[in-house]
């Protein structure tokens, strides 16, 4: 078979990450909207909603499982089966969700079967990115591969768009009893569709260059996973850390901005929806603009500036976010998404860059999906917590510590941007630390 162009390896990094990231945040919206009251019965105010953001943080904690398993597979068989296999679990498991039926139907079957589900998305979310990033990067020229590595990363805006329109456009179609009863399920359903039109793309692939070589070179590792907690441990938790404050900038100001705005601020669901497509388009900007920067100026400086950005809107989200004023709270908004778009971008980049061609794709998937867990799992949950406790300002604390850890992890990384060349390791012993 010829080899891709690059404009179709880029296409296919793009359309599996995009619809990756529109199967989990069609989750994220419902959670914020419907899930608590259709799948847990009622309790005290608010109880609904802490249990439905738990079962949102179900799929990060399956996340890291993911990645180890299909980290496995696409360092020793193969980059292209996996990802057809990754995108297949989470389409299927989108899919079932939107044909569970509730609680009032099979008690408490519904959330068992929501919280087995919300595991299969997370099961294969976690073995996407890793490969995608790596379909992009290890086929971009010298030079280029933080500008590559933005094709994955403008799923995340993509398929946020595409999930929240989608909710707005039934919110403005439906009563809010039909949107409740069966409407909230067509963005479910409908990823059946989307998953054809991924599998098609890249069932027309071709393994990377460098995943070629490194076969020609020597067999492949028995076991990634050992080999990064052995020999690259350093680079894992780095790395894992240097994500951390992109999750919750990102969930804090989607997941959580939308239930705060809704239950809290009394915004109608449809305004405040639109308010975040309008912000997402800020991420969307930031990214390339990002990756353009990092292959100039480096990995560092470009991260690190976007890490005291996003420490100082922990001081914002109070005066702005907490206003309720329209103009502030969609301000707010969009510097945060845009602050998470500037961090995001390189990343597409900096997490293949820790590791080398054989253990490549399980250390970038795995490093991705930790820091899923430290900075997004519990964030939406832990804000409303601290929201009830003491004010959103206490949010805004949050956010900054986890600004904070980020920047500290990302000034104890080497600069990456020399590792690799047309995404074939030149000083692989740096990333053995």
């Amino acid at each position: 078979m010829n080899a891709p162009s690059a404009r179709r390896i880029l296409i296919a990094s793009f359309v599996g990450t995009a619809i990756e990231f529109y199967d989990f945040y069609i989750y994220a919206t419902a959670a914020a909207l419907v899930i608590g009251p259709i799948f847990f019965p009622a309790g005290a105010p608010g109880v609904q909603t802490l249990q439905a953001f738990a079962t949102f943080a179900i799929a990060f904690l399956a996340r890291p499982v993911g990645a180890a398993a299909f980290g496995h597979f696409g360092d020793r068989i193969g980059r292209k089966a996996t990802l057809v296999a990754s995108l297949m679990i989470m389409g299927l498991s989108t899919v079932l969700i939107g044909c569970l039926p509730g609680y009032a139907a099979i008690g408490w079957w519904a959330p068992a079967l929501l919280c087995l589900l919300r595991f299969g998305q997370g099961l294969g979310f976690g073995g996407e990115w890793g490969g995608a990033a790596l379909l992009a990067v290890e086929n971009a020229p010298p030079g280029r591969r933080a500008l590559y590595g933005i094709f994955p990363q403008l799923g995340a805006p993509v398929g946020f768009v595409s999930a929240n329109l989608l909710f707005l456009g039934l919110s403005v179609a439906l009563s809010p009893e039909a949107f409740e009863s069966w409407g909230w399920r067509l963005p479910f359903l409908a990823s059946a569709a989307l998953v054809g039109v991924g599998l098609y793309v890249r069932l027309k692939l071709t393994e990377t260059p460098a995943f070629r070589a490194a076969l020609a070179e020597a067999p492949p590792e028995r076991v990634p996973l050992a080999t990064i907690f052995t020999r690259h441990l350093r680079a894992t938790l780095l790395g894992t850390f240097a994500m951390v404050a992109a999750y919750a900038v990102f969930y804090l100001s989607t997941v959580f901005a939308l239930s705060y705005g809704t239950a809290s601020l009394g915004y109608p669901r449809k305004t405040f929806l639109l308010f975040e497509c309008v912000a997402i388009l800020f991420m969307g900007l930031a990214i390339p603009l990002s990756g353009l920067a990092a292959d100039r100026f480096g990995r560092r400086p470009v991260m690190l500036s976007g890490l005291a950005s996003t420490a100082a809107l922990g001081g914002l989200i109070g005066p702005m976010l907490g206003s309720g004023e329209p103009a502030l709270v969609l301000g707010f908004l969009c510097l945060a998404l845009f602050a998470m778009g500037w961090i995001f971008g390189p990343m597409g980049a900096l997490l293949p860059e820790l590791f080398p061609t054989r253990v490549r794709y399980t250390g970038a998937s795995v490093t991705y999906n930790l820091a899923g867990i430290v900075g997004a799992a519990g964030a939406p949950f832990a804000a409303q917590w601290l929201a009830a406790q003491g004010g959103i300002g206490l949010v805004g604390l949050y956010l900054a510590a986890a600004a904070g850890l980020s920047f500290a992890a990302v000034l104890a990384i080497p600069e990456t941007g020399g590792r690799l060349r047309g995404g074939v390791a030149m000083h692989e012993e740096h990333s053995a630390q």
